[in-house]
């Protein structure tokens, strides 16, 4: 299967100093205001801003779907780059398959760099399964178009978060 298939890729303009939206991806009081699709609430259980910290959280949609997910930090370096895995995990934390998508990949490479341009942030985004199988690539090019929506929608409101502040 080709590689692009199975990576996501999405760059975003963001009318904000980079430092500030750096701190939108690395702050646990304004992530639980943006992350996650439309119409959905964040609980922030752990946040550890650290290489090997978690930010693990219960995401609730409005039509009372819960999801247990987290991030495992791998790199951070002040508002240029963030790199952590996600993962769908239970109430305890533990690796667990995605409640609906049971073949989905038990983790996803998260890379974001952050480039300042004419006081404007240049949010490039990248998410690639880790150690997957054929199965849960398989499971994830096919998705990869709904996901894509799904991050946008997201991304829509961290840019609103961002230029509120």
């Amino acid at each position: 299967m080709n590689n692009a298939a199975n990576k996501l890729e999405i760059t975003r303009t963001i009318n904000a100093p980079r430092d500030l939206v750096f701190r939108v991806w690395t702050q646990s009081e304004h992530l639980a205001k943006w992350w996650g699709p439309e119409g959905s609430t964040l609980d922030v259980t752990t946040f550890e801003l650290t290489p090997g910290g978690k930010f693990s959280y219960c995401m609730k949609t409005g039509d009372g779907f819960t999801l247990w997910a987290q991030f495992v930090y791998k790199e951070i370096t002040a508002s240029e780059k963030l790199i952590f895995v996600s993962a769908i995990t239970d109430e305890k934390g533990n690796l667990s398959a995605h409640p609906m998508m049971p073949t989905w990949p038990a983790e996803i490479l998260n890379t974001l760099t952050f480039t300042e341009k004419d006081g404007k942030t240049e949010m490039s985004y990248t998410a690639e399964p880790v150690n997957a199988t054929d199965v849960e690539l398989k499971t994830f090019a096919e998705a990869l178009e709904g996901v894509k929506m799904g991050y946008n929608s997201t991304f829509d409101k961290l840019v609103k978060h961002a230029e509120n502040l």
